[in-house]
């Protein structure tokens, strides 16, 4: 039995903000085919932030545009060996 090919996550990855109007505060990394990949959270209010030790905006966007332009993650995974 063949293994089914790996995913593929086509380039160029992209990294959004959700929509705001949706409540959601977090950061979107889309592939080329608009698939998500990832989702970055973070809390705007210093209160729930704090105490929960969540992300900041800037730390979130910073995050996610890291992971769509992570060089690694496009190549896919190694091959794995048998031992």
């Amino acid at each position: 039995m063949m293994p089914d090919e790996p995913r593929r996550f086509p380039t160029p990855w992209s990294a959004e903000e959700a929509d705001p109007e949706l409540d959601r505060r977090c950061f979107i990394v889309r592939d080329a085919n608009r698939q998500a990949l990832a989702y970055v959270y973070f809390e705007g209010e210093l209160e729930h932030r704090s105490a929960a030790h969540l992300l900041t905006r800037d730390e979130a966007r910073r995050i996610a545009a890291n992971i769509a332009k992570c060089r690694s993650c496009l190549r896919g995974p190694p091959p794995i060996s048998e031992a």
